[in-house]
């Protein structure tokens, strides 16, 4: 196991490689990651009412993290490409932001975890809401990407968040 102040995806020569997982166990592994997204009182009653140009937010954004979570190897370099088994997205409206907050849990079972996917899907969905909100509001902010808790591996549980 790298020590953990090595970095692990450079090799003794400090060139980037992706980490040699075969001989890893399979295990259960789950992750879950937040975003938020930050708006005006009046667009998000908007967003809430469904009253947008382009839909609704909610099943637009959800779907978004979605499919974000299923291609992160393919955005993020060295990750790999993982049988994921559940991936949930889920957004919430709230006035105390006011604005969004999306909470993406995903679940496999395989030797690598999947936090890299669970930030992925939280990510793309707060920029999907970005997107469908732009042309009433194009001061909105996303914040507050954060990993919230992983579960399984070598590494075992991390929880950041209750």
């Amino acid at each position: 196991m790298a020590d953990q102040d090595e970095l692990t995806h450079l090799d003794r020569a400090g060139r980037a490689r992706m980490v040699d997982v075969s001989a890893k166990p399979e295990s259960e592994r789950w992750a879950v990651a937040r975003a938020a997204v930050v708006m005006s009182p009046a667009t998000l009653a908007k967003a809430r009412s469904g009253d947008l140009k382009k839909g609704d937010l909610r099943a637009v954004a959800e779907l978004a993290g979605v499919m974000a979570a299923k291609r992160t190897w393919e955005l993020i370099p060295l990750c790999h490409p993982l049988p994921l088994s559940q991936v949930e997205v889920r957004l919430e409206f709230s006035d105390a932001i006011p604005g969004v907050e999306i909470t993406a849990t995903v679940r496999c079972k395989g030797r690598t975890g999947v936090e890299m996917e669970a930030l992925t899907a939280a990510a793309v969905a707060a920029l999907s809401v970005y997107d469908m909100i732009k042309a009433v509001e194009r001061t909105a902010r996303i914040t507050d990407v954060r990993l919230v808790e992983k579960h399984g591996g070598r590494s075992g549980d991390v929880v950041l968040e209750e």
